[in-house]
């Protein structure tokens, strides 16, 4: 019998549409939505207080552009793996401040359930099996550890 253990994820994004859609979108494929940061602060506050597998986050908050930053307070605690959700790549510095990579907006459906499915894969059981996503840039980093 194969156990399917869903990601936790964390979504750190300031409008409220986008982020109560993405909560759908990762309920839908299975996965548990953990918590909701729209500033870099409140980010802060639930990456000490929770458990989270993947973090979504945008580039730009409440506060400013301080997703760059989030990822690197995440990557400091080493407490989950950062993904990227922005209209605005070239916002991402060239190391992806440690996140995995990126999902360019607007996304589909399809492209992030896609994702998760690969992230799910990364996470559980690295590298992935599944073919990088449509819309998925790899940081670079993780393109030479998860691709032959």
């Amino acid at each position: 019998m194969t156990h399917y253990d869903p990601l936790k994820v964390l979504i750190v994004e300031d409008e409220a549409l986008l982020a109560m859609e993405l909560e759908a979108l990762v309920e839908d494929a299975g996965h548990t939505v953990v918590g909701w940061a729209t500033s870099s602060a409140q980010a802060r506050k639930m990456v000490d207080g929770l458990e989270a597998d993947v973090a979504f986050v945008d580039v730009h908050l409440t506060d400013g552009p301080t997703g760059v930053d989030v990822a690197q307070y995440i990557g400091e605690k080493k407490s989950s793996m950062v993904v990227f959700m922005t209209a605005n790549p070239k916002r991402i510095p060239d190391n992806f401040a440690g996140a995995v990579g990126v999902i360019a907006k607007p996304y589909t459906m399809h492209g992030l359930q896609a994702a998760l499915r690969y992230l799910h894969e990364g996470v559980r059981r690295p590298p992935p099996v599944s073919t990088l996503p449509v819309g998925f840039t790899l940081s670079p980093e993780y393109r030479s550890m998860w691709s032959e």
